[in-house]
Protein backbone atom coordinates (compact mmCIF):
# COMPACT_ATOMS: atom_id res chain seq x y z
CA UNK A 1 0.00 0.00 0.00
CA UNK A 2 1.34 3.42 -1.00
CA UNK A 3 1.99 5.74 1.92
CA UNK A 4 1.44 9.48 1.76
CA UNK A 5 4.81 11.17 1.21
CA UNK A 6 5.96 13.82 3.67
CA UNK A 7 7.43 17.10 2.47
CA UNK A 8 9.57 19.47 4.51
CA UNK A 9 9.82 23.11 3.40
CA UNK A 10 12.84 25.40 3.67
CA UNK A 11 11.93 29.05 3.08
CA UNK A 12 13.46 32.47 3.74
CA UNK A 13 10.56 34.81 2.99
CA UNK A 14 6.91 34.29 2.03
CA UNK A 15 7.00 30.68 0.89
CA UNK A 16 4.71 31.09 -2.12
CA UNK A 17 5.95 27.77 -3.53
CA UNK A 18 4.95 26.08 -0.29
CA UNK A 19 1.45 27.52 -0.61
CA UNK A 20 1.22 26.19 -4.17
CA UNK A 21 2.07 22.69 -2.91
CA UNK A 22 -0.31 22.97 0.04
CA UNK A 23 -3.22 24.00 -2.18
CA UNK A 24 -2.50 21.13 -4.59
CA UNK A 25 -2.52 18.71 -1.64
CA UNK A 26 -5.82 20.10 -0.35
CA UNK A 27 -7.29 19.83 -3.85
CA UNK A 28 -6.31 16.15 -3.98
CA UNK A 29 -3.85 16.71 -6.85
CA UNK A 30 -0.82 15.64 -4.82
CA UNK A 31 -0.85 12.63 -2.50
CA UNK A 32 1.50 14.17 0.05
CA UNK A 33 1.61 16.15 3.28
CA UNK A 34 3.67 19.18 4.25
CA UNK A 35 4.76 18.23 7.74
CA UNK A 36 7.26 20.94 8.76
CA UNK A 37 8.51 24.36 7.69
CA UNK A 38 11.98 25.67 8.53
CA UNK A 39 13.15 29.23 7.92
CA UNK A 40 16.36 31.12 8.59
CA UNK A 41 14.42 34.39 8.94
CA UNK A 42 12.48 35.08 12.15
CA UNK A 43 10.36 37.67 10.27
CA UNK A 44 9.52 35.40 7.32
CA UNK A 45 5.94 35.59 6.08
CA UNK A 46 5.93 31.80 5.74
CA UNK A 47 5.71 31.51 9.55
CA UNK A 48 2.23 33.05 9.51
CA UNK A 49 1.19 30.72 6.69
CA UNK A 50 2.49 27.73 8.64
CA UNK A 51 0.34 28.80 11.60
CA UNK A 52 -2.72 29.24 9.36
CA UNK A 53 -2.31 25.72 7.98
CA UNK A 54 -1.47 24.31 11.43
CA UNK A 55 1.96 23.10 10.31
CA UNK A 56 4.89 23.00 12.74
CA UNK A 57 7.59 25.59 12.01
CA UNK A 58 11.09 26.36 13.22
CA UNK A 59 13.45 29.33 12.92
CA UNK A 60 17.06 28.16 12.59
CA UNK A 61 19.80 30.77 12.26
CA UNK A 62 23.13 31.70 13.82
CA UNK A 63 21.58 34.37 16.08
CA UNK A 64 19.43 31.76 17.81
CA UNK A 65 21.98 28.92 17.64
CA UNK A 66 25.39 30.66 17.53
CA UNK A 67 27.54 27.63 18.32
CA UNK A 68 25.76 24.89 16.39
CA UNK A 69 26.11 23.40 12.93
CA UNK A 70 22.89 24.75 11.44
CA UNK A 71 22.68 22.28 8.56
CA UNK A 72 22.99 19.36 10.96
CA UNK A 73 20.26 20.91 13.12
CA UNK A 74 18.00 21.35 10.07
CA UNK A 75 18.74 17.79 8.91
CA UNK A 76 17.83 16.45 12.35
CA UNK A 77 14.46 18.24 12.36
CA UNK A 78 13.67 16.99 8.85
CA UNK A 79 14.59 13.46 9.94
CA UNK A 80 12.52 13.78 13.13
CA UNK A 81 9.49 14.59 10.93
CA UNK A 82 10.29 11.65 8.61
CA UNK A 83 10.45 13.90 5.54
CA UNK A 84 10.66 12.05 2.22
CA UNK A 85 11.32 15.21 0.21
CA UNK A 86 12.52 18.72 0.91
CA UNK A 87 11.29 21.69 -1.14
CA UNK A 88 13.20 24.97 -1.25
CA UNK A 89 10.60 27.72 -1.37
CA UNK A 90 12.76 30.81 -1.88
CA UNK A 91 15.40 29.54 0.54
CA UNK A 92 18.36 31.90 0.29
CA UNK A 93 21.08 29.78 1.89
CA UNK A 94 23.30 27.32 0.04
CA UNK A 95 22.51 23.69 0.83
CA UNK A 96 25.62 22.16 2.37
CA UNK A 97 27.00 18.65 2.46
CA UNK A 98 25.30 17.64 5.73
CA UNK A 99 21.84 18.08 4.27
CA UNK A 100 22.75 16.51 0.93
CA UNK A 101 24.22 13.49 2.72
CA UNK A 102 21.01 12.80 4.63
CA UNK A 103 18.67 13.58 1.71
CA UNK A 104 20.39 12.57 -1.53
CA UNK A 105 18.22 13.31 -4.59
CA UNK A 106 15.40 14.33 -2.26
CA UNK A 107 15.89 18.11 -2.12
CA UNK A 108 13.95 19.94 -4.82
CA UNK A 109 14.33 23.54 -5.97
CA UNK A 110 12.65 25.83 -8.46
CA UNK A 111 14.77 28.22 -10.53
CA UNK A 112 13.18 31.11 -12.50
CA UNK A 113 15.02 30.41 -15.77
CA UNK A 114 15.80 27.56 -18.15
CA UNK A 115 18.76 25.51 -16.92
CA UNK A 116 21.51 24.82 -17.70
CA UNK A 117 22.33 28.34 -18.87
CA UNK A 118 24.16 31.52 -17.93
CA UNK A 119 21.06 32.39 -15.87
CA UNK A 120 21.94 29.97 -13.11
CA UNK A 121 24.64 29.89 -10.46
CA UNK A 122 25.67 32.10 -7.55
CA UNK A 123 23.92 35.48 -7.55
CA UNK A 124 21.36 34.43 -10.15
CA UNK A 125 18.05 34.51 -8.32
CA UNK A 126 14.78 36.44 -8.38
CA UNK A 127 14.76 39.73 -10.29
CA UNK A 128 18.49 39.44 -11.16
CA UNK A 129 17.64 36.53 -13.46
CA UNK A 130 14.81 38.34 -15.24
CA UNK A 131 16.82 41.55 -15.65
CA UNK A 132 19.64 39.57 -17.29
CA UNK A 133 17.26 37.65 -19.58
CA UNK A 134 15.57 40.86 -20.82
CA UNK A 135 18.86 42.76 -21.11
CA UNK A 136 20.33 40.00 -23.30
CA UNK A 137 17.33 40.09 -25.63
CA UNK A 138 16.35 36.46 -25.13
CA UNK A 139 13.33 35.23 -27.08
CA UNK A 140 12.25 32.78 -24.38
CA UNK A 141 12.63 32.04 -20.71
CA UNK A 142 10.95 29.72 -18.24
CA UNK A 143 11.47 27.85 -15.02
CA UNK A 144 13.33 24.70 -14.05
CA UNK A 145 12.44 22.32 -11.25
CA UNK A 146 15.51 20.36 -10.28
CA UNK A 147 17.20 18.32 -7.58
CA UNK A 148 19.85 20.05 -5.50
CA UNK A 149 23.46 18.96 -5.54
CA UNK A 150 26.64 20.55 -4.14
CA UNK A 151 26.73 23.26 -6.87
CA UNK A 152 24.25 26.10 -7.42
CA UNK A 153 21.61 25.20 -10.04
CA UNK A 154 23.46 22.17 -11.41
CA UNK A 155 21.37 19.30 -10.00
CA UNK A 156 19.43 16.88 -12.17
CA UNK A 157 16.44 18.44 -13.94
CA UNK A 158 12.97 17.15 -13.11
CA UNK A 159 10.94 19.44 -15.36
CA UNK A 160 11.26 22.59 -17.49
CA UNK A 161 8.47 24.97 -18.53
CA UNK A 162 9.08 27.61 -21.18
CA UNK A 163 7.39 30.80 -22.36
CA UNK A 164 7.97 33.33 -25.14
CA UNK A 165 8.98 36.86 -24.23
CA UNK A 166 6.86 39.66 -25.69
CA UNK A 167 8.52 42.46 -27.69
CA UNK A 168 7.98 44.98 -24.87
CA UNK A 169 8.89 42.59 -22.04
CA UNK A 170 10.30 44.10 -18.86
CA UNK A 171 12.02 42.34 -15.97
CA UNK A 172 8.93 43.01 -13.85
CA UNK A 173 6.40 41.67 -16.37
CA UNK A 174 8.58 38.62 -16.98
CA UNK A 175 8.90 37.98 -13.25
CA UNK A 176 5.11 37.97 -12.88
CA UNK A 177 4.70 35.53 -15.79
CA UNK A 178 7.41 33.20 -14.45
CA UNK A 179 5.83 33.18 -10.97
CA UNK A 180 2.57 31.94 -12.50
CA UNK A 181 4.44 29.40 -14.62
CA UNK A 182 6.29 28.14 -11.52
CA UNK A 183 3.00 27.37 -9.78
CA UNK A 184 2.10 24.96 -12.59
CA UNK A 185 5.63 23.54 -12.83
CA UNK A 186 6.00 22.87 -9.09
CA UNK A 187 2.80 20.82 -8.96
CA UNK A 188 3.59 18.92 -12.18
CA UNK A 189 7.12 18.17 -10.96
CA UNK A 190 5.97 16.84 -7.61
CA UNK A 191 3.27 14.78 -9.31
CA UNK A 192 5.94 13.28 -11.57
CA UNK A 193 8.33 12.59 -8.67
CA UNK A 194 5.62 11.01 -6.49
CA UNK A 195 4.30 8.84 -9.34
CA UNK A 196 7.79 7.59 -10.17
CA UNK A 197 8.30 6.30 -6.60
Amino acid sequence: MKTCKKIGILASYNGSGFETIQKAIEAGILDAKVCVIITNNSNAGVLGKAKNYNIDSFVINSKIFPNENLDLKIAQILKDYNCDYIFLSGYMKKIEENLLKFFPKKIINTHPAILPSIYGGAGMYGSFVHEAVVKNGEKKSGCTIHYIDENYDEGETILIKELELSKDETAKSLEEKIKELEKIAIVEAFKKVLEEE
